[in-house]
């Protein structure tokens, strides 16, 4: 009786479990971020078995959430599927890559690749625990879903791709939150900051009732007081939506009011109308061309679609007042775009074309054509293994195991609104932006998404990494947290094989995959001949310049004398390859340059008339075709750059590219 009861059990047991998912994996990535999923995919193609816990139902984050204006800086640091994803991008938009694109189509690239990687994502479903033995995390616990029990995934090895750092959170890592103080790192641009940029003009009365106090402050105005330039504190840099909008009348939708719509939440901007006195959309908002007739929309200026001070809770907050923040920030969008389009008090040259967009029937259509993604722009930051600082971005302080490289500013969005008195008079301000140009792209330490040994040994942390709050606002671009999540997903498989801790990996594996097999599919790495790769020839200027491809690029003068400048170059494969040059936005450079392009064979004579290049988005050039060649090993080639012709002003040499089709 006793072997029945046993078998009875044992037959509940397995009907119980049909239909339910594996619960036991080689890694387990939480998030489908656009790291996450690059993450996933990267941990599928090594052969490991991975699932991807998304507590939302849409892939890809910011990425396919409204960002399709990419920030990035420099592309040299892009590189892997990183790359792969913006090249997928331009094959949408016939160009060799796309940094501009639509939320719809960066979706569709981000399922292309749980598909081709036959990743296994469970939706829905959001971490409220995790169990360790020691520094090892054994299991991490996901909420009830829809009646179903307590999900408890066992993985060897995890990777936190949230934008929240929850899994980190959860399982006992050191993190911050807020503003570090100026001496904590010896930095200059962190803490408490006031500058000029996103600022009100001076003068804007802050008061209900223009220079009565006692009528109170406007909304969106705190009544704190501004602590000392440089001290640190636990506020947030403003979050918003990035806004797709389109002006396709056969393709839009109407703004409608927000049920719970509060005019007097924006009284603040029709006084900084006033004061500007300006009537263009683009006046106050960063409003970016997509495809097709669609918009990526920015905050711009002191009063935007930045909701400052409004997100101070979100980080380490429940779900529940997470969600209440989420709609806080999407009825105050909303509501400021239907305010600008139709209260009477807006000029109507404002009004007039805020009427002009409305929401894409074909964005977001599960969602009402809003996106899902509210733009977190930094939530927690671990502290790991080591902290990338200030030192960092301006290149004072290098690494050697970087695993993946940062070009952008440093960049903070401003964390509160605030009254100061200058010269005896009351007046509204934000504080907390900060644009400061910190110096060439920089490698990010491998150290820097791995948690301290003590704290646990099998986790990585590509999104929410250990860096000071100033850092941070350079490293956290998309492209880079998916080259980050990338190096996390190939750590994490070398320290399965090994047998190892996340902390004892060796990083020139990391680094090697990059050169050798970027693409985890035996797919060439390209072939890049940059002007860092050898000497100055006579005659030439090196420019030691963010504005190029890399971190720096080589300058001829108009002068009389031809001179020549040839960029080497040699295949590793036999093939069919399309070689490019990289064009940079420069306006001392001649509209037209003549080049040379050697297969090994023969010459080909190419014309680059600048005129007809459009840069687009927020990098520093393009790349350009220089038409297609079949090259073979062992055969040497060159690209020449030559003054001869028609020159109107500087002939400008940077890097040379050859892609295998």
């Amino acid at each position: 009786m006793k072997r029945i009861i046993c078998f009875a059990v044992a037959a509940v047991m397995l009907l119980a479990s049909c239909g339910k998912p594996q619960t036991e994996y080689d890694v387990c990535v939480y998030g489908g971020t656009s790291a996450g999923v690059i993450a996933a995919y990267a941990v599928a193609k090594q052969g490991k078995t991975v699932l991807l816990v998304e507590p939302g139902h849409r892939l890809g984050g910011m990425t396919s959430g409204g960002l399709g204006q990419t920030d990035i800086g420099n592309k040299q640091v892009v590189k892997g599927l990183s790359l792969d994803f913006y090249r997928r991008a331009g094959a949408e938009y016939g160009t060799l890559e796309s940094w501009i694109f639509e939320p719809k189509v960066a979706e569709a690239i981000f399922k292309g690749y749980i598909e081709r990687g036959a990743v296994e994502v469970l939706y829905g479903n959001r971490i409220v625990g995790a169990q360790k033995q020691g520094a090892t995390i054994k299991s991490i616990f996901l909420e009830e879903v829809k009646g179903e029990p307590l999900n408890e995934i066992y993985a060897k090895q995890f990777i936190d791709c949230s934008y929240e750092g929850d899994l980190m959170a959860a399982a006992g890592v050191s993190y911050v939150v807020g503003r570090e103080d100026n001496k904590v790192y010896g930095e200059d641009h962190n803490g408490v900051q006031m500058q000029h940029l996103h600022q009100f003009v001076d003068g804007v009365d802050p008061y209900v009732v223009k220079g009565d106090p006692t009528s109170g402050l406007l909304w969106g105005i705190s009544p704190e007081t501004m602590a000392a330039t440089g001290s640190g504190d636990r506020k947030v840099q403003a979050y918003n939506y990035r806004i797709c909008l389109t002006s396709d009348p056969e393709n839009m939708l109407p703004i409608e009011k927000p049920a719970n719509y509060d005019a007097s939440r924006y009284e603040l901007l029709l006084r900084v109308i006033e004061a500007q006195k300006k009537y263009k959309l683009n006046d106050y908002f960063i409003v970016s061309p997509m495809p097709n007739n669609k918009t990526d929309i920015n905050n711009r200026g002191p009063f935007s679609s930045d909701m400052i001070g409004m997100n101070y809770g979100y980080p380490e907050g429940t779900y529940e007042e997470r969600q209440q923040i989420i709609e806080a920030h999407k009825d105050y969008t909303l509501g400021l775009l239907w305010f600008i389009g139709n209260d009477e008090r807006v000029p109507e040259q404002l009004r007039k074309e805020m009427l002009s967009w409305g929401l894409p029937k074909d964005e977001y259509v599960e969602y009402g054509h809003w996106t899902p993604q509210l733009y977190i722009r930094e939530a927690r930051r671990m502290v790991g293994e080591y902290v990338t600082t200030q030192a960092n971005c301006d290149n004072v302080t290098s690494v050697e195991d970087g695993v993946g490289m940062a070009a952008y500013t440093m960049d903070s969005h401003n964390c509160q609104r605030i009254v100061i008195e200058k010269d005896g008079v009351k007046m509204v301000k934000n504080e907390g932006n900060v644009e400061i140009y910190g110096g060439l792209p920089y490698d990010v330490s491998y150290r820097s998404i791995t948690p301290k040994r003590e704290e646990c040994d099998n986790l990585l942390v590509p999104v929410c990494l250990s860096a000071s709050h100033i850092a941070y606002g350079s490293i956290r671009m998309e492209p880079v947290f998916m080259l980050l999540g990338q190096s996390a997903a190939k750590a994490a498989c070398l320290a399965i094989d090994a047998g190892v801790k996340v902390q004892e990996v060796d990083v020139k594996e990391i680094q090697r995959m990059y050169e050798e097999d970027p693409l985890l599919d035996g797919t060439p790495a390209d072939v890049v001949v940059d002007d860092a790769d050898f000497e100055v020839p006579d005659g030439w200027q090196r420019i030691v310049r963010n504005n190029g491809y890399g971190r720096s690029y080589l300058v001829l003068d108009k002068t009389a004398a031809e001179k020549r400048l040839r960029y080497p170059f040699e295949v590793k494969n036999d093939g069919r390859y399309t070689i490019y040059t990289y064009h940079i936005r420069r306006a001392e450079s001649s509209k037209v340059m003549e080049l040379v392009v050697n297969d090994g064979k023969s010459d080909r004579d190419v014309v680059i008339d600048s005129e007809k290049i459009t840069i687009k988005g927020q990098t520093s050039g393009e790349w350009v075709s220089l038409g297609e060649y079949d090259l073979r090993t062992g055969e040497k080639g060159y690209v020449e750059f030559t003054n001869r012709g028609n020159v109107t002003g500087q002939i400008c040499a940077d890097a040379v590219l050859l892609v295998k089709k």
